[in-house]
């Protein structure tokens, strides 16, 4: 029995070793860090308990290597990461700036993460969850058709989608991105985007009228929105609102946080957690994951969510 599904890229980080320090300039690096959205994600959720699947591909490489070394240390099933001994593991080139932003350069759209393949109708037909990621399906125009064949798949046996769309304006190069995330909504149950990224996608300038139109699409019944240190906000399609505030961290690195919220979210759901707890495991999870350096670095484990969660019961 699998609980959550994920499909999409695996890939390591090399990251600069402090602030503004252009990519196009000499300087120092720090890494390999495994990273990838959503190997990020399925070490959240099996470090909290679920049993989770990804389906993926690396390098029969000391990259590929670093990267199934942490999935296996975290309890992820990699049986259906490919390993290709033709091509590198993908890779990004990570900066950082004052004012919190971030640049990347991505070597995916032709590594073995993006050659992988959708999975027999029967490998996954208990999956109580598939996640998907936007980057993923920014990679390479045939890779997303594998999720996207993946997905109905998955929708056929029964499994529930949840989707963040997680936009990557670097892997932004083909307009077809667009019929493609349609076509993910349609099947989308939980959706999970930033601010900006909802009403980008609902071509609204209003927050209540990007909800509502979400809330079209016939399979939806949440939008969890991510509005980073205005903590986040759970609707409902029956019209309720939940919300969660940010726990305190010194913050060390972002990157991966939302993915390890997407993780902690799903995996309150998988253990039949109220929504408020389910989103209070969430926002801990990416607390953690941004107190440490490194997208995948977080000390994120059932105890320790829990103990976060009960030091700040305000929250």
């Amino acid at each position: 029995m699998t609980d959550i599904l994920i499909m999409g890229e695996s890939l390591v980080e090399i990251m600069r070793d402090h602030e503004d320090v252009p990519l196009f300039e000499k300087g120092c690096f720090l890494g390999p860090f495994p990273s990838g959205a959503p190997a990020i994600c399925a070490s959240a959720a099996a470090r909290l308990g679920c049993k989770v699947s990804l389906i993926s591909g690396v390098g029969k490489d000391d990259f590929g290597k670093c990267i199934l070394d942490r999935l296996n240390s975290a309890g992820v099933d990699t049986s259906h990461i490919l390993q290709n001994p033709q091509i590198s593991t993908g890779c990004a080139f990570v900066t950082y700036f004052k004012d919190g932003s971030r640049k990347f350069i991505f070597h995916m759209g032709n590594t073995p993460a993006a050659e992988a393949k959708a999975p027999n109708s029967e490998d996954f037909k208990n999956a109580k969850y598939m996640h998907i990621m936007g980057c993923s399906l920014m990679a390479k125009k045939e890779f997303a058709n594998e999720i996207l064949k993946t997905m109905h798949m998955q929708v056929s046996s029964g499994s529930v989608i949840s989707f963040d769309p997680n936009i990557r304006r670097e892997l932004f190069t083909d307009s077809s991105i667009h019929t493609i995330i349609e076509d993910v909504l349609e099947s989308t149950s939980i959706f999970m985007p930033g601010y900006n990224e909802l009403l980008s996608i609902a071509n609204e300038s209003n927050l209540e009228k990007a909800v509502q139109k979400c809330f079209s699409y016939s399979k939806m019944s949440m939008i969890l929105l991510k509005n980073g240190s205005k903590g986040s906000t759970l609707f409902t399609k029956d019209g309720r609102t939940e919300k969660i505030g940010i726990y305190p961290i010194k913050q060390l690195d972002p990157t991966g946080a939302g993915d390890s919220f997407d993780g902690g979210f799903l995996s309150g759901l998988v253990h039949n957690k109220s929504l408020q707890d389910s989103l209070r495991i969430a926002a801990a999870a990416g607390a953690l994951n941004a107190a440490a350096f490194g997208p995948m670095e977080g000390d994120i484990s059932e105890e320790t969510v829990q103990k976060m969660i009960q030091a700040h019961p305000e929250i």
